[in-house]
């Protein structure tokens, strides 16, 4: 493929990306936090928390059109080694169409034991995630964190993106800590990720 060619292929990759999230952001505003997906940057600063040789599978919550699935895999994690949990009927068809061999689930992050089913994995190396948190209230940001906290091992990170300043699970509300990652300009908008790990006892 010509370097021309290959402009034009990620251009038009990219114009289809905002495209597919714009439309999921019309028809589930609550489900999507932004109406642009998340920079290629950024995907590859939240994939940087995983060990891709731990031996354990990775897991995503709220890929959206795959930008971050994407700078997983890029990272080391095989296909067959990442779950990707969406709630989006058509995101979850772009992603199985876009990444064959990774394990994408339709279903609702805040019941990942439903979601995740009895045949799921029960431990996973980290979480990267891209839910909306601020869309949904305190007490279930909370809940939701303890439930992917109970699926890595202690002081293994749940990476989150956010696009307030403070971070969207307060920290005093549980047995986790809070560390701000990184903040990113480069972004529509400006993002900062924060890591949360199970507090050591």
């Amino acid at each position: 493929m010509s370097k021309g060619l290959g402009m034009r292929k990620a251009i038009a990759d990219r114009f289809g990306d905002e495209l597919r999230f714009f439309r999921g952001w019309i028809d589930q505003p609550k489900a999507v936090g932004s109406i642009i997906p998340t920079s290629g940057i950024t995907a590859r600063r939240m994939a940087s928390i995983i060990d891709p040789t731990s031996g354990l599978p990775v897991l995503e919550v709220g890929p959206g059109t795959g930008v971050i699935t994407r700078a997983i895999l890029a990272h080391g994690v095989k296909p067959e080694n990442l779950y990707a949990v969406e709630y989006s009927a058509d995101f979850v068809k772009h992603l199985r169409r876009c990444y064959p061999g990774v394990n994408v689930i339709e279903g609702d992050a805040f019941n990942l034991d439903g979601t995740l089913g009895d045949d799921g994995p029960k431990l996973f190396d980290s979480v990267v995630s891209g839910v909306p948190l601020l869309n949904f209230p305190v007490p279930a940001r909370v809940a939701y964190l303890e439930s992917l906290l109970a699926r890595i091992p202690e002081g293994r990170p749940v990476v989150q993106l956010t696009y307030g300043p403070k971070s969207p699970v307060p920290p005093g509300r549980g047995n986790y800590t809070v560390e701000h990652f990184d903040f990113i300009l480069r972004n529509i908008p400006p993002t900062r990720l924060w890591v949360y790990r199970r507090a050591r006892h």
